[in-house]
């Protein structure tokens, strides 16, 4: 079966799901519905409207388990998405063994990339035109059998953070703490900021991605941190609060049927503390369907496992990384790791040979999904397979 035969199957079951949830949207909107069990009340009700109750509702019964994906993809920012380089970028998926596609929906500027219709998202003029027909936007994709995933940045937030202070990370003076760009950051204790990301999240999903991925699911690292106060402060450690947060996230999202996935630090599976961020491997790991280490080489400190120079030993910066992750698995299965790799050059050039290192060193360890990461989505096609090429799994489903 090959790439595209297979994909289109999954899709399939996709579709048929949607419709259903797309007939209900249209004629459930302002209507008052029984509310399911996983629905926020009082205050973070805020962020959830009686259409989309309904329509949450009306999605947990279709009983529709999504076909789980090796997943091999790329990152696009929301301009990328919007733009012309689109068909470019779509053409490098037809011809490759790449499937899938990690889309801003909501960046680490704050920026919604589409024309939300949450009133919150609204309120705090964070919905952009950077892609003006999300829609069409996953048609092309559906035509084309890429599998959508959306990104959803989640803690760092200049935008919100603004917005409602009240949600925000403080400095010991009762200001908004920023970090070292200037950013805001919504504080992690506090559900009311869970409820700004997961309502997108939701918003997401209902538009068809098939998969959620968290990214800065963390505390803060950068700037002073030793001026950061957390209004919220419950007395929960980080790591616990983390888990919680993921919990609920997969809670909320369920009746979609989409794949809940969060990006961490690459160093999280090696180290056996949280980095003072929240991200403990072991904890983690249970509310994820993928988990993605930012396995970028180029991000390691001198001598980590042992490398004089890491950015300079791709293969065996990888190769390390998730030997550490797959010893620290227990009873769960090794699809579930799903590393970003690197394609893009900060201390040393990279190229054909760095990105297919990084490849073979997860090929050896038995992960056979990935991600490759270039913050301008440029992406050096001739280190990949063609389509259906010799190394390739034999199809998308897993």
């Amino acid at each position: 079966m090959n790439k595209r035969t297979v994909a289109a199957a999954v899709l399939a079951t996709v579709v048929v799901s949607l419709a259903a949830v797309g007939a209900v949207r249209q004629g459930g909107i302002g209507v008052t519905a029984a509310v399911p069990s996983a629905t926020p009340s009082g205050d973070q009700a805020v962020f959830v409207s009686y259409g989309e109750q309904q329509t949450r509702w009306q999605a947990a019964e279709q009983a529709v388990a999504p076909a789980r994906v090796v997943v091999k993809g790329i990152y696009l920012t929301g301009y990328t998405a919007g733009s012309k380089r689109l068909n470019e970028l779509v053409d490098l998926v037809d011809k490759t063994e790449l499937n899938a596609m990690v889309i801003d929906l909501k960046d680490d500027s704050g920026w919604v990339t589409f024309r939300s219709s949450l009133p919150e998202v609204k309120a705090a003029k964070a919905d952009t035109n950077m892609i003006p027909d999300l829609d069409g936007l996953l048609a092309t994709l559906k035509d084309h059998n890429i599998y959508p995933i959306a990104r959803i940045v989640t803690f760092k937030d200049p935008r919100y953070g603004s917005y409602r202070p009240d949600l925000a990370v403080h400095n010991s003076a009762g200001g908004v703490w920023r970090d070292r760009t200037g950013a805001a950051w919504l504080d992690p204790y506090n559900r009311l900021s869970w409820d700004y990301a997961v309502s997108v999240a939701r918003e997401a999903a209902m538009k068809g991605f098939r998969e959620i991925q968290f990214d800065y699911v963390r505390f803060p690292s950068d700037g002073n941190v030793k001026d950061i106060v957390y209004p919220a402060y419950d007395g929960r450690i980080r790591a616990d609060v983390i888990a919680s947060f993921l919990d609920y996230a997969r809670e909320q999202l369920a009746p979609f049927h989409v794949f809940v996935s969060a990006d961490i630090f690459g160093l999280i599976p090696s180290v056996h503390d949280d980095q003072g961020i929240g991200q403990y491997w072991e904890k983690v790991l249970p509310p994820l369907d993928y988990v993605s280490p930012m396995a970028y080489p180029s991000h390691y400190a001198p001598y980590t496992f042992g490398l004089k120079d890491p950015d300079q030993a791709p293969y065996e910066t990888v190769l390390n990384t998730l030997k550490d992750g797959i010893a620290r698995l227990g009873d769960q299965p090794v699809s579930k790791l799903r590393p970003w790799l690197q394609d893009f050059s900060l201390r040393h050039r990279y190229g054909v040979a760095e990105v297919r290192a990084q490849i073979r060193a997860a090929n050896e360890q038995g992960v056979k999904g990935w991600l490759l990461w270039n913050a301008g989505n440029v992406y050096t096609g001739d280190a990949l397979e063609p389509a259906d090429g010799p190394t390739r799994p034999e199809g998308l489903a897993q």
